[in-house]
């Protein structure tokens, strides 16, 4: 078999066989494939599209292409949930403790952030003491005795995904549906859950601008579990503002403890129990949506939830006592206000702005080696609807600078202010399943 026939045959609108994808990708990520032929057949994937086989087929060649994780010595039904990511996404703090407080196990392997703010592990580190790494054993004993435990990724889950996804995004290839869901979902399934949950963002501060954008990927990544068999749920969530009102580490970490204590904040409330609401029932461990929503919303408030992460973030070597008292967590030195240029209603916020802005302060990475700044960030005072006057706080900088103006300029340059009220954003947008 050789590849450049591999690569006309896509080039050509033709289906590519099993044996065909099986032999580039194997060949990719043993490097007896050139990065030059590899690009090739990206360019015609991202022309040409692939069909629902090609996708499950290419998806479980790379989960094939390194480790798989075992996970079948917990007990119980793994459920896991991934986000495509946002700005001031902090749901899995909310969610994975709620899901472990119906008693549902959840062993999940998170990243770290490249961009706007920290991923799920850097958030996490905001706490001091609180340790990524452990053995499979000691990771096993965790979930069986606390029903969760959060690790980072091994090097080794899903390699040809790697080599690919850099590839891809100095060819601009990234954006591709096939190419995007099927790197998203072999690291999913090679991380040994039984059943996954998406969530899929949408808008301004998404990877997928449009509606139906999202939903094209939301339905592939669908199709791709199901098909390998894991059931499968996407939920499609808004993303043409902040979620909640905190973006950074460890702010978010503040406000995902508020909610977890009963706070009413609306996005962030509302899609942590959707998600965990459906991650309940593909666990079997409640037979409706209906039902398993009533009770997680029920250990929001009873406090359920939060002595389900108190007890995490102890197992895992994190000082509790920055979790009873959020003072403790990492702050910073000046806190900026920015202020409206005029009077009006909040129209719109363009969330990638309010990310970029975040990053400027030290929430984020520019490149991977950047250190993260936990104490950084940004806190909302007003968000879209919401009526404001010349000279109010939009939002609050916390930053190691006095005058932070990029981040200033960011900011002011993301809020549109309007005369007239906006309506009201639509949080959920679909269900796949």
């Amino acid at each position: 078999m050789r590849m450049v026939d591999i690569i006309q045959q896509k080039r050509n609108g033709h289906v590519l066989t099993q044996e065909e994808i099986e032999f580039f990708v194997a060949g990719y990520t043993r490097g007896d494939i050139p990065d030059y032929q590899a690009s090739a057949l990206m360019m015609a994937i991202y022309f040409q599209g692939m069909d629902e086989q090609e996708i499950a087929t290419l998806t479980q060649a790379m989960v094939d292409s390194g480790e798989t994780i075992d996970l079948s010595s917990i007990k119980g039904h793994k459920v896991d949930k991934h986000s495509t990511g946002g700005v001031g996404d902090k749901t899995s703090f909310v969610v994975a403790p709620l899901v472990a407080s119906v008693g549902i196990p959840v062993a999940k392997m998170s990243g770290r952030g490249l961009g706007h703010t920290g991923g799920t592990l850097d958030k996490l580190e905001s706490v001091s003491g609180f340790d990524i790494e452990m053995s499979k054993a000691d990771f096993v004993d965790r979930v069986n005795t606390n029903k969760l435990a959060i690790a980072g990724q091994t090097g080794n889950l899903a390699p040809a995904d790697k080599k690919l996804y850099s590839l891809r995004d100095v060819t601009a290839t990234v954006d591709s549906i096939p190419l995007i869901a099927g790197s998203i979902m072999s690291k999913k399934l090679a991380s040994g859950a039984d059943s996954i949950v998406l969530d899929v963002k949408t808008g301004s501060g998404a990877f997928m601008k449009t509606l139906e954008e999202s939903e094209a990927l939301a339905r592939e990544m669908v199709r791709i579990g199901n098909n390998l068999g894991r059931n499968t749920v996407a939920v499609i969530s808004d993303m043409n503002q902040p979620l909640g009102f905190e973006v950074g580490n460890a702010n978010e970490i503040k406000e995902a403890v508020a909610v977890l204590k009963g706070e009413r904040i609306h996005d962030l409330r509302r899609l942590s129990l959707e998600l965990a609401a459906h991650m309940a029932v593909v666990a079997e461990v409640f037979s409706s949506y209906e039902e398993a929503y009533d009770q997680l919303a029920e250990n929001l408030d009873n406090g359920k939830a939060f002595e389900a992460f108190r007890t995490f973030i102890a197992a895992q070597g994190g000082n509790v006592e920055m979790i009873d008292d959020l003072n403790k967590l990492p702050s910073s030195q000046y806190h900026v206000d920015v202020k409206s240029p005029k009077g009006g209603y909040v129209a719109a916020i363009d969330a990638e702005s309010i990310g970029v802005a975040a990053m400027y302060l030290g929430a984020g990475r520019a490149t991977k080696d950047d250190a993260i700044n936990h104490g950084v960030g940004i806190s909302l005072q007003k968000k879209i609807g919401d009526e404001v006057s010349e000279g109010e706080t939009l939002a609050v900088l916390h930053a190691e600078d006095a005058h932070p103006q990029d981040s200033i300029d960011r900011v002011l340059s993301a809020y549109v202010i309007e005369d007239d009220q906006p309506d009201p954003i639509t949080l959920i947008h679909k269900v796949i399943k």
